[in-house]
């Protein structure tokens, strides 16, 4: 792909002499005290200088640094133009939630980090460019939905989240007829009822939803597929049928004590306390007590976060590698050590012990060590002998990562094929064992980046197409 606009001589070493600034980023001490955002966004003059930073490369690494391939060269140099709705429709253009990747993928570790500025300086800040121009475009009611002769055909969706959404954007777009299914009171997955809204307001995804039933799609929430409607009864009843519902299903703590009360799993406590969410779930009380997280990936940190703004005594999390081998976002971490949250790495919990009444007071651990890099570059860590000490804790909350739901033989969801580990296996269209059925998201690949789930949808729209377009 060419770069939209050529980097003159004097152009191609703007970098040298802007350097990056990051987005602004409210005070800890003010955004601990609430659920709003912790970015805000750049002024006009400070975006376009910092698209202006990049070199325009002939061959756009960023681009394949982007499960969805975003056309991000491009739409930088529309940026540094000032060219703001212009841009955001190029973003648009590969990507259903713009809006939503900007702020909850970790750039850092995809379109940043092969960016080429980063071997020269620091890389271009990609994502809240990519926030600024569809805030943009919003703000200036650029974003309308098209209007699409419809095909005569309709489409279920089942599971409202990022691979869901999607998947019912693109074949709206397509002019299929499109409902989704939503077993939550409320449409968005996790994006609304999981993500903090210190990372997504959910008055953003309210808006994108609004946004998805004006072009037509409609929404039926509290309708649990698989229970309350058989998927039997879809086939019947629509040409085809998507499954989104994600990985839900939270990894077990396999140590002594993990019955005693005061163990969480991680989604439970962040669905109850997460601003606005509706839910059935008891309350998890955590104000003025000791808390422990369990586990490294952006899951822990959410948790840390939110048991803070919850008036924790303190917040700790104990993962058994070290920092560089910690799967979570280091956005994510530099915001969770700037709010107050401590961490021991490099420490693995080996019994949880509790008082007469039965709950958690302690969490006994080991330190540990690492080994040689594994096939897939991972060292696997070891205990040090005699190094056991003890942590106090009033409340434990597990992170170790989500599986697809295991669905039992009386259900006809257990029809679909799975592979080893449970995810349900698909071919390159994103259909399943089952004609008229296609998959995708974390059901598929298991607990993964939104940006992987969207991208499944847009396939699966498309394989849609195609699967019903030879039938006709």
């Amino acid at each position: 792909m060419k770069p939209l606009v050529a980097a003159t001589a004097k152009d191609k070493y703007i970098w040298c002499d802007v350097p990056r600034v990051d987005p602004p980023k409210r005070e800890a001490a003010e955004r601990v005290e609430d659920f709003k955002e912790t970015y805000t966004l750049y002024d006009a003059e400070t975006v376009k200088a910092q698209a202006a930073r990049c070199l325009q490369c002939g061959e756009p690494f960023c681009t394949i640094g982007c499960p969805l391939s975003n056309r991000i060269p491009e739409w930088l140099a529309l940026t540094a133009e000032g060219k703001f709705l212009e841009a955001a429709a190029v973003s648009r253009s590969t990507s259903n939630l713009p809006e939503i990747c900007s702020r909850v993928c970790p750039q850092e570790r995809g379109c940043e980090e092969m960016c080429t500025l980063g071997t020269r300086g620091a890389p271009i800040p990609i994502g809240a460019i990519e926030k600024f121009i569809n805030e943009y475009a919003f703000a200036h009611q650029d974003i309308k939905p098209p209007r699409v002769m419809p095909n005569g055909r309709s489409v279920a969706v089942v599971g409202s989240g990022p691979a869901g959404l999607s998947c019912a954007d693109e074949l709206a777009q397509l002019g299929y007829s499109v409902t989704v299914f939503e077993s939550q009171a409320t449409a968005g997955g996790l994006l609304v009822n999981g993500i903090p809204s210190f990372k997504l307001e959910k008055v953003l995804m309210e808006r994108r939803l609004e946004l998805l039933r004006e072009r037509g799609i409609q929404f039926r929430t509290k309708v649990a597929v698989g229970k309350d409607v058989t998927l039997q009864a879809l086939l019947d009843q629509f040409d085809a049928i998507f499954l989104g519902m994600g990985a839900q299903q939270s990894k077990p703590l396999d140590i002594p004590g993990a019955e005693l009360e005061g163990i969480f799993p991680a989604l439970p406590f962040l669905i109850e306390k997460n601003a606005g969410a509706k839910s059935n779930i008891p309350t998890i009380r955590v104000a003025g007590k000791r808390v422990v997280v369990l586990g490294g990936g952006d899951t822990a940190m959410d948790c840390l976060r939110t048991a803070l703004r919850c008036h924790a005594l303190e917040a700790v999390c104990l993962y058994r590698r070290d920092l560089d081998n910690m799967p979570g976002s280091r956005k994510e971490y530099n915001n969770a050590v700037e709010e107050g949250a401590r961490f021991h790495f490099l420490t693995n919990p080996l019994e949880l012990i509790g008082n007469a009444q039965g709950r958690v007071v302690e969490v006994r651990c080991a330190q540990m060590k690492l080994g040689e890099p594994d096939a897939q570059g991972r060292r696997k860590p070891y205990p040090v002998s005699g190094s056991e000490f003890s942590l106090p804790a009033d409340v434990v909350l597990v992170a170790f990562g989500f599986d697809p739901v295991t669905y039992p033989p009386e259900s006809d969801l257990s029809r679909v094929a799975v592979n080893d580990w449970g995810g349900m296996a698909v071919d390159d269209n994103q259909m399943t064992s089952l004609p008229k059925v296609f998959a995708g998201g974390d059901l598929v690949r298991g607990a993964n980046l939104v940006v992987y789930a969207v991208r499944d949808g847009r396939r699966a729209a498309q394989g849609i197409h195609r699967f019903l377009s030879q039938r006709e």
